[in-house]
């Protein structure tokens, strides 16, 4: 599996990085051809899942992941998301955390993913990608 770490520090306090963090239908704002909603819960809580529909054209596929860990930031607790992606194409996982840093916060994005049909031997080529790629989300989510 391909893994990478993203890491940004903002001006934001814990409790608005997480938010923004954590509103899914804006993650797909920053990926191309790509929309992601909320089908099942309120992707606020366990057991709730996250769908990001993929399509060009007649090359369609969906990206689930169910929310297996979530835990909002607050007085001395980091946040922290952990996401579990149950499709057949794309598997893997992906964390997200805040932490308060001076008077901003830290947001920590760690993924791990595999495609199907992706050799192990093409891992670093789709870290780089999921780095560019979720980078622009993360800085889009958070302003930067």
């Amino acid at each position: 599996m391909a893994r990478f770490v993203l890491i940004r520090c903002t001006p934001l306090p814990p409790t608005e990085c997480w938010e923004r963090l954590t509103a899914w239908s804006r993650h797909g704002d920053r990926v191309p051809f790509t929309r992601v909603s909320v089908v099942r819960g309120t992707g606020r809580a366990a057991g709730d899942v996250v769908l990001a529909r993929t399509a060009l054209g007649p090359l369609r596929f969906d990206d689930p992941m169910e929310l297996t860990g979530l835990v909002a930031p607050g007085p001395g607790r980091d946040g922290r998301c952990l996401l579990v992606k149950r499709g057949r194409p794309v598997r893997g996982w992906a964390e997200l955390r805040v932490r308060a840093v001076g008077g901003g916060s830290a947001a920590v994005w760690t993924e791990e993913l595999a495609v199907a049909g992706v050799p192990r031997l093409l891992d670093p080529v789709l870290a780089r990608t999921g780095r560019l790629v979720f980078g622009r989300v993360l800085d889009g989510l958070l302003g930067a």
